[in-house]
This record gives C-alpha cells, sequence and structure tokens, in this order.
C-alpha cells in the first residue's frame, strides 16, 4: 500500500512541477506580447535590409467617412497605395481622429470622429502601427479615446503616443524585423495637459526635454533603432519652425534614429543630421483638404535600413485624385 501512495505523490509532484512551468511559460509568452504589440511584419525578409514607410496625416472623418459610408467601402481611399504599403516591412501613419461610435463631443467646430469598420482600410494596406498622440485624438472626448485604443488592439495596429495611463502612453511599441527591434515613441504638446500628467488615466504623451530624453534612453535598452513621431509646428507653413528644429536635433542627439514629424498638412523639409534623420512634416495622406496648392500632395518617406543602420531615405510624393483620394506620383523619390 505504501509503494503505492509513494508512487501516487510522486506523479503528483511531477503533475504540480509540469502545471508551474506552462504557467511560467505562458506568463512570459503573454508579457512578450504585450510589449510588442502589433501586427507581425509583413514580408518574410530576403536579405538583411529592412524598409519602412513613413505617411503623414489619415483622417477617416467628415467628407471622407462619408464617402466610404456612401460606397461602403472602407478601403476606398487606400485603393491606389494598398500594393506600395503593403511590400514595405513596417508601415506607419499619423491617426487624425478618435475611431467610435461613442462619445461626447469635446474638440472645436472641426472635431472627427470615424466609425470602427473605417480600420479595415489600415488594415488591408498593411499599416503596422499609428500615432494617436494629436490635437483631435480627444474630440469626442475619454470614452472614444478608450474605445479607438481597443479598436486598435481589435484590428492588430499598434497604438503608439497614448494608453490607458502615463505608463503605457510612454512605453515604446518594439516591432521585430528579422533580428532588429525597431522601437516607436509619439508626442504632442497641441493637447490640454492635463491629459498628459504622470497621473492622468487614460493619458496622452506630450512632452519636455527632461521626458524625452527619458523615454529615448529607455527605448534604446529594448531596441536597436528609434523613430520618434511628433504632432508638432504651424499649420500650412512649408518650413519648419525654430522649436522644430531644436527638439528634433535634441531627440536624435539623445539617441534617436528618426524623426518622423506631421500637423502642418504641407510638406516641410527634410533634414540629416548627427546620423539620423528629421523629416519635421509629411504633411497629408488621406484628408478632404487640398484647398490650396500646399495642401494638394504630401509625401511619403522611405526608409532602409542594414545592420541598424539608415543606408536610404527616399522621398516619394503622394498626390491626390478627385475626392481626396491619394496615389503616389510617377517619377519621384
Amino acid at each position: 500500500m505504501s509503494f503505492w501512495v509513494t508512487r501516487v505523490s510522486k506523479f503528483l509532484v511531477l503533475a504540480l512541477a509540469i502545471l508551474f512551468v506552462t504557467c511560467t511559460v505562458m506568463i512570459a509568452s503573454e508579457h512578450t506580447v504585450t510589449i510588442e504589440k502589433a501586427r507581425t511584419p509583413k514580408v518574410v525578409q530576403k536579405s538583411n535590409e529592412i524598409r519602412m514607410v513613413f505617411v503623414g496625416d489619415i483622417m477617416l472623418s467628415r467628407n471622407i467617412g462619408e464617402t466610404i459610408a456612401k460606397k461602403k467601402d472602407p478601403t476606398f481611399f487606400f485603393a491606389s497605395t494598398t500594393e506600395f504599403l503593403k511590400s514595405a516591412d513596417i508601415t506607419f501613419g499619423n491617426l487624425e481622429n478618435p475611431v467610435s461610435t461613442r462619445g461626447i463631443r469635446s474638440g472645436s467646430i472641426y472635431s472627427f470622429r470615424a466609425d470602427p469598420q473605417t480600420l479595415q482600410g489600415l488594415t488591408s494596406a498593411g499599416f503596422n502601427v499609428v500615432s494617436i498622440a494629436n490635437n483631435h485624438i480627444w474630440d469626442y472626448g475619454k470614452q472614444a479615446f478608450k474605445d479607438t485604443l481597443s479598436n486598435l488592439l481589435e484590428n492588430d495596429i499598434g497604438a503608439v503616443g497614448g494608453g490607458e495611463n502615463y505608463a503605457e502612453a510612454h512605453t515604446p511599441k518594439i516591432l521585430v524585423v528579422g533580428k532588429t527591434r525597431i522601437a516607436f515613441l509619439a508626442y504632442t504638446n497641441l493637447i490640454s495637459p492635463k491629459l498628459g500628467l504622470a497621473s492622468s488615466t487614460p493619458a496622452i504623451s506630450r512632452y519636455d526635454d527632461t521626458i524625452l530624453q527619458t523615454d529615448i534612453t529607455e527605448a534604446k535598452k529594448v531596441s536597436d533603432f528609434v523613430v520618434v513621431s511628433f504632432h508638432w509646428g504651424d499649420e500650412y507653413q512649408t518650413k519648419h519652425n525654430p522649436e522644430q528644429e531644436r527638439v528634433g536635433k535634441f531627440v536624435i542627439d539623445a539617441g534617436a534614429n528618426l524623426v518622423i514629424g506631421h500637423h502642418p498638412h504641407v510638406v516641410q523639409e527634410v533634414e540629416e543630421y548627427n546620423g539620423g534623420y528629421i523629416a519635421y512634416s509629411l504633411g497629408n495622406f488621406i484628408f478632404d483638404q487640398n484647398f490650396s496648392k500646399d495642401t494638394k500632395h504630401g509625401l511619403a518617406l522611405v526608409v532602409t535600413l542594414k545592420d541598424d543602420k539608415i543606408i536610404s531615405v527616399d522621398k516619394k510624393e503622394v498626390s491626390f485624385a478627385d475626392g481626396y483620394h491619394p496615389y503616389f506620383a510617377e517619377h519621384n523619390k
């Protein structure tokens, strides 16, 4: 009898040990997914080069949203650019509206809110990560903002520059291509300071020099390449202002490799600095403007990496057909 008791006891101990190890592995796996939450890069690498495409402001509300609803096609405005965007390892843009059917209008007369179904356009075009740190993301308040976080997560699109709390908003999204870990951070100061406090729940990433230095230092610990996005500058000005330049260069000096700007709705300069690049504004990608010469085109930036370093930065002009439909202009880099 004691023999069988001993055997059963040993079996129970072994079973509990296996259960403990299994749970530990599951917890570790979930933690990894949380840190690196974003769609797996789209292309199986055939070389050690990585190609990233960055576009500017994407607004899926107002006239854009009405057209999508009328045509019953969330992919309509992405159709002419999808093939090129999906061919990149990583595709990034600025999402200039909350995505929700709820919330209370909290912004100006120019307040945006897009139906969650419009995110099918982003996923069909291969967007991995978007910035939500901008002056329109709170247009319909807390509920719509929280819905936006959930809807992006459900569509497997990484949201950077905002989160359920300050720590989440300032934690980089990490995308892994091959053996290279690429960190994304995003910020804006064009929104209420109350939304960027350490106690804010939810929170949007505001910045000062100390915050930027801290966040970039932490991002560099867990990545090989750091991208920082800013919603900044002066609307409709084709030249960047001195503060954009100061902050952009400060960020590169702090250890970032690439700065991507938006908000002016027009294209501004792209500058090489201290081994990195600063794109002060990429202008619009999908937006119902096109009311002036400067708003009638935007810019896509194609950044190629090799051995964790930038080996090329190519400019690809974005033009707009009737109805704000973007396409890549011929013979442009």
